[in-house]
């Protein structure tokens, strides 16, 4: 499956980005998917998780509450809606999926991977 995420740009303290991944070449709707940072200087860190089915969800301790991870399977897409950001969300985002039924926080569980999006916060 090859993943394509867009959306990110630059964006002011207390606003509101919504990151977008589309997947083709695969069965997207019996894949779990999970959107991942990795800031400068920093290793690859878990954001949020969905399950296949859309019932399940997981999110880090630092976004819970202001981000959102959910899916559309009509159009292979899953999203990230991300309010009230702040600056230390400032990261290249990556979504993931995971095409061997692992669901979770572990980079390690996802076997398919987009190519980034930047997200800039300024304070």
């Amino acid at each position: 499956v090859q993943l394509q995420a867009s959306g990110g740009g630059l964006v002011q303290a207390g606003g509101s980005l919504r990151l977008s991944c589309a997947a083709s070449g695969g069965t997207f709707s019996t894949y779990n998917m999970g959107w991942f940072r990795q800031a400068p200087g920093k290793e690859r860190a878990f954001v949020a998780a969905l399950t296949w089915t859309g019932g399940s969800t997981a999110y880090a301790d630092s976004v819970k509450g202001r981000f959102a991870i959910s899916r559309d399977n009509a159009k292979n897409t899953v999203y990230l809606q991300m309010n009230s950001l702040k600056p230390e969300d400032t990261a290249v985002y990556y979504c993931a999926a995971s095409t061997r039924g692992v669901s979770g926080s572990s980079r390690w569980g996802y076997d398919s991977w987009g190519q980034g999006t930047q997200v800039t916060v300024s304070s």
